[in-house]
């Protein structure tokens, strides 16, 4: 039912979009609309880059003027002060991850109070209707993602699994590794490792050195994916551990198609930047926004789509 809703939610967004291209020649040649977007992740990240992507792709159709902005490293103090200026510069809209709801919430409830029409992407569903936001878009929870990867994990005879994070103190983050180690029951642990290669080898080695009974692994990203496989290559263990992961790259598709990775969740991440600027943009100019949260993912690659998805990843679409 909910991949139902998703999928319908996806369709009729879209179609706005298509309607604002016909639309774009006589309409969207008036006064720019201004649009923040605000995310704790940066575009060099690859996940991130194709948010951005899809941002730039949908300022550049709808004539929209678009800053996307991020720390430099996960700082949410400095993500509040970038809300907060967005607010004293009396956008349009604002387009924003919350990965931490204490640490942002004030500031976005902020730009809600303003008039100022959130749309809130990747992270923080809970506190759209908590903070009067407009809709989220983005995939399920990361709780309900780490239950359902956790799942693929056991039903392709995993015994025991340990979750990797690569981002201390990201709540969402965590809150995937809660769900893996619940769905595991009992057969479930986490690993801290980073976004540095020889730190998370030897983080990686070192842990499942002292947890021989781990022959499942789970990554929270693309590029700890691909950390986490180019270690245990190294080290001659990849063949003993089935591995899942959440988002797609090039490296991440290789590997599936490699069969070094069993299953990659993909976010669909393009539309998260795509859609809230075209539905941002569309309000500022007509009033009219959807009124229901949209789900971009995860959807789950198979094999047969690995060919497909790496020529658009190359493109920075997925």
């Amino acid at each position: 039912m909910l991949r139902s809703r998703a999928i319908k939610s996806i369709s009729v967004a879209v179609a706005m979009a298509a309607v604002a291209v016909l639309a774009a020649p006589q309409s969207m040649a008036e006064d720019s609309v201004k649009i923040a977007v605000v995310t704790h992740g940066q575009s060099a990240d690859t996940y991130w880059s194709v948010v951005k992507k899809g941002v730039d792709d949908a300022a550049a159709m709808m004539g929209a003027e678009v800053s996307y902005q991020a720390p430099q490293t996960t700082d949410y103090v400095v993500m509040s002060r970038m809300i907060d200026a967005a607010v004293t510069q009396k956008v349009q809209g604002l387009v924003v991850s919350i990965a931490d709801a204490e640490a942002l919430g004030k500031s976005v409830k902020a730009a809600a109070d303003a008039g100022i029409p959130v749309i809130v992407i990747d992270s923080g569903e809970d506190q759209v209707e908590e903070l009067g936001l407009k809709l989220f878009v983005g995939t399920t929870s990361y709780f309900e993602q780490g239950k359902r990867a956790a799942k693929q994990l056991l039903d392709a005879g995993v015994k025991k699994g340990v979750c990797a994070n690569h981002e201390t103190g990201n709540l969402v983050n965590e809150s995937a590794c809660d769900g893996f180690i619940e769905a595991m029951n009992g057969k479930g642990d986490r690993v801290e490792i980073s976004l540095d290669p020889t730190e998370t080898a030897a983080r990686l080695n070192a842990y499942l050195a002292s947890h021989p009974d781990i022959d499942g692994i789970l990554a929270l990203g693309a590029p700890s994916a691909t950390n986490v496989v180019a270690a245990l290559r190294d080290k001659g263990t990849l063949a003993n551990y089935k591995i899942g992961n959440f988002d797609v790259s090039g490296d991440t598709l290789a590997s599936l198609s490699d069969k070094e990775l069993l299953f990659s969740f993909d976010a669909q991440q393009y539309l998260m930047g795509f859609l809230p600027v075209v539905m941002l943009t569309l309000n500022a100019k007509y009033g009219v926004l959807p009124i229901n949260n949209i789900y971009t993912g995860p959807n789950a690659i198979s094999p047969t789509d690995v060919e497909k998805i790496m020529v658009l990843s190359k493109k920075g679409i997925r």
